[in-house]
This record gives structure tokens, C-alpha cells and sequence, in this order.
């Protein structure tokens, strides 16, 4: 038995987009957790130990071998720092924040050159500004996504990824361009629609649609240069992700859970990249946001 749960493990692991996700979205919701299956692996490592079974060992190579081929490469080290790296940070800090001072004062100690926050809403958007105006002199907001920046910002508009069935007032994504000393970049900010986990399944549509409107805007974008941020409601592994992962490197490096801030599960806030490589991502401390920050090097091609 333990040798048939651990191929099953490894089945799971290298075939996981073979689950569909016409039924509850079993799929993504499978695929938003994908890495805990490591987890399922060292469970079934002590019941062998325990058990002294050597066809479970000699089984559990493959979903050993599975998982490090797909996720031991954000557990190395991150590669030296770059004189024209692209430091971020991408935090959703919750229209519930009640120190958005204090957040904004936590997320300029990472020296970032752009900061991309997603929930503001007023008042708390004026104190943003106010902390972070002298680090960050340069700024566009549209709706409850905004962008702080070291460097000039030009070109900046909304972004429309609403879904079809939200009639209410709904912005939640910007395109601007960041004249940066190492050349221009396009900056994307974006906030897709949450996910419900419920017990038909994993409920999804809107997320999914707003993320093919997104993945359509960087298909017609012109420049080379592309970074993405955003809290995404999805990890990189959910094939909902498909339309912004297959023309985006994501993080090469780093696990970076963000979400739920107190003990996190997943990686829901993303920094991705077109021309350039995502060399490390890292969580920074807990602000008053259910969401943990995540800071990323972007180094360009």
C-alpha cells in the first residue's frame, strides 16, 4: 500500500495537468498545492522507515525525484546581485490594514525601486503616499492598484481585466512605463479576482477570465522589457496562470508563500518577467495585511 501511494504521489506530481478541471476545478486546486506533495513524501518515508519496507523506499525515488526536479531549484541559492538588477516589491496590503503607515515604512526598508500595492482604499491611500513620497517620488494609481517609483513614470492607464459579469464599478489594473537608469521598463500591476474553495469544488471563473485579459494586454504590449505585478489569486503552477506563464519567466528562486499571512500555504503575489529573469523572491515580515510581501530581483537579458 505504501508503494502504490507513492507512485500515485508521483503520478500526481509529473501528470497533474491530466487531472481536469471540468469537475470543481479539481486541476488547479490540485496544482495550487502542488508542492505540499512533498509533504505527502515524508509522511510516506517514516511509515517505511516504520514499516522497514524496502519496495515502499525503493518506490518513494519517484515522487522524490518528481518533486526536486519540479521545485528544487527555488531551494538553491540565489545568484549574485546584478549593477542593473530591477529590485520589487509586490504586496496586497487589505483594505483592512490599520497601520498602512507602518506597512509602507516596512516595505521601503527592502529598498526596492518600484513598490506595487493592490487593496487601496481611501483614506489609507494618502497615507501611503505621505510614508512613501520621499523614497518614491513617482506614482500612479488607478482604482485600488498603485505603483510607487524611484524613477519617472510615463504612459500610465488603467488596465481593464474586469470580468464580463461585474456591472459594478471594478479597476483593479494598470500599465505604466518606468524610465529606468538601465532603459525602459513596462510595468504591469494587477489584482484578479479571489478564489472560493467550497465543497462542490474550486470556483474560479472570474480569476480565470480576468487572467486571459491580462495575458492578452502583454501579448499586444511593444516593448521588450515587461514586469509583472500582482496578487494574482494563483500560483504559478495552476494552469488558470497559463495565459501570463507561457510569456513570463516567473521566480527561478525562492518559495515565498504570501498567503495566509499567518501561516502561509501558497504563493498568490507574483512577480514575473518578459527579457529579464526573476533570479530570486523572497517573503518580507508581516505587515497588518492577511498577505505577506514578496521582494524579487529582476535581472535583464
Amino acid at each position: 500500500m505504501l508503494a502504490v501511494a507513492a507512485v500515485l504521489t508521483a503520478v500526481l506530481l509529473v501528470f497533474h495537468g491530466a487531472v481536469p478541471n471540468r469537475v470543481g476545478g479539481l486541476g488547479s486546486l490540485l496544482e495550487s498545492f502542488l508542492p505540499w506533495l512533498g509533504g505527502v513524501v515524508v509522511v510516506l518515508l517514516i511509515l517505511a522507515l516504520v514499516r522497514r519496507s524496502a519496495l515502499a523506499l525503493v518506490a518513494l525515488l519517484l515522487p522524490a525525484a518528481a518533486w526536486t526536479y519540479l521545485f528544487g531549484g527555488l531551494l538553491l541559492p540565489a545568484p549574485d546581485p546584478g549593477a542593473d538588477d530591477l529590485v520589487v516589491v509586490q504586496h496586497n496590503v487589505s483594505d483592512e490594514n490599520t497601520d498602512p503607515a507602518g506597512t509602507a515604512r516596512s516595505l521601503a526598508r527592502a529598498e526596492p525601486d518600484l513598490v506595487a500595492l493592490e487593496e487601496l482604499v481611501p483614506p489609507a491611500l494618502e497615507v501611503y503616499a505621505r510614508a512613501l513620497a520621499p523614497d518614491y517620488p513617482y506614482r500612479t494609481v488607478r482604482g485600488t492598484v498603485g505603483l510607487w517609483s524611484k524613477y519617472p513614470l510615463t504612459g500610465s492607464r488603467p488596465l481593464d481585466i474586469r470580468p464580463r459579469d461585474i456591472e459594478e464599478e471594478w479597476e483593479r489594473g494598470l500599465r505604466t512605463v518606468a524610465h529606468t537608469p538601465h532603459g525602459e521598463v513596462a510595468v504591469y500591476v494587477a489584482h484578479l479576482p479571489s478564489v472560493r474553495v467550497r465543497a462542490s469544488g474550486l470556483a474560479s471563473s472570474r480569476r480565470d477570465e480576468s487572467a486571459g485579459l491580462l495575458g492578452d494586454a502583454l501579448a499586444a504590449e511593444q516593448r521588450s522589457r515587461v514586469v509583472l505585478l500582482g496578487d494574482l489569486n494563483g500560483t504559478v503552477d495552476d494552469r488558470a496562470l497559463d495565459p501570463l506563464t507561457t510569456r513570463l519567466n516567473v521566480a527561478e528562486r525562492g518559495v515565498g508563500l504570501s498567503f495566509p499571512a499567518a501561516f502561509p500555504l501558497a504563493r498568490i503575489d507574483q512577480v514575473m518577467a518578459r527579457a529579464g529573469t526573476v533570479g530570486s523572491l523572497r517573503t518580507l515580515p508581516a505587515t497588518g495585511s492577511d498577505h505577506l510581501p514578496v521582494v524579487a530581483r529582476v535581472t535583464w537579458h
